[in-house]
């Protein structure tokens, strides 16, 4: 086990700090993860793990090394390093660096009936936070992010969804290229669209099926439109006809999951 930090100014820590910038994560290939729970996760998922900051003043040295085999890796840091490090509140005394993972169409495994949830140009870490617990709680395939704005590493993914990050297969691609693997694996192609006539819940989600959502701002894509087996709706009885991304997507995939018997 290393020594203690009790420097901002340590390089560990500097490093540790500039993962905070994509520019930086996408570089080294590496990202924070902070919490027991979700460091355990990831491990769970075989991502390979780098040093492991904690906090002795919140967890106990013994209770960290019980995780892991090799306390080579483990470093103490002080109350005042740590809550320098911490994005969020709650981490139980724990951060790790993880190195990241390729995250391609050809490397999601498919089941026999697949439900695939896509997602075009996402730009709010808290929404694909939110849409990724969807996708654990309802069993999807995989989340498949199309011309993304924001990383699957960033913390605020990490911390929104709860770890589900390392739970579900996801991938990032244009967005001609998951139109091309979705029809090359037959999968049905169903988008949620503002003009469409045909309500959701009329829709047969039983076959093989991607329900995509488009952006809060500007919705999908003409691509995803033309190329849609259907363009579906959630009809709304509101002033306001748009719904929170994550609360739509919630909505379309667990009505697609009834249809299936939750199977």
């Amino acid at each position: 086990m290393h020594f203690k930090i009790t420097s901002t100014q340590n390089p560990k820590v500097k490093s540790l700090l500039a993962l905070e910038k994509p520019r930086e994560r996408r570089k080294q290939q590496l990202f924070v993860i902070e919490g027991k729970k979700e460091i355990g996760l990831a491990l769970e998922a075989g991502y390979r793990i780098g040093n492991i900051f904690f906090c002795d003043e919140i967890i106990s040295a013994e209770d960290v090394t019980k995780l892991f085999n090799d306390d080579k890796l483990l470093i103490p840091v002080s109350k005042d390093v740590f809550d320098k490090l911490a994005v969020r509140e709650n981490s139980g005394g724990m951060i790790a660096v993880a190195e990241q993972k390729l995250h391609t169409l050809d490397r999601i495994k498919l089941s026999k009936n697949p439900l695939v949830l896509v997602l075009e140009s996402v730009e709010k870490p808290g929404n694909l936070g939110a849409i990724l617990r969807t996708a654990d709680a309802s069993g999807v395939d995989a989340v498949i992010i199309c011309d993304p704005q924001t990383d699957f590493y960033n913390p605020n993914v990490i911390r929104s969804s709860i770890g589900c990050i390392f739970t579900k297969q996801v991938a990032a691609a244009t967005s001609e290229e998951t139109i091309a693997w979705l029809k090359k694996n037959n999968i049905g192609i169903y988008c949620t669209y503002l003009k469409a006539s045909k309500p959701y819940h009329q829709t047969d989600f039983t076959k093989p099926s991607a329900i995509v959502m488009g952006t809060e701002a500007t919705g999908l894509s003409d691509v995803w439109v033309k190329n849609s087996d259907a363009n579906i709706i959630i009809p709304m009885q509101g002033t306001i006809d748009s719904m929170n991304v994550s609360t739509a997507a919630a909505v379309v995939v667990f009505e697609a999951k009834r249809q299936r018997g939750f199977q």
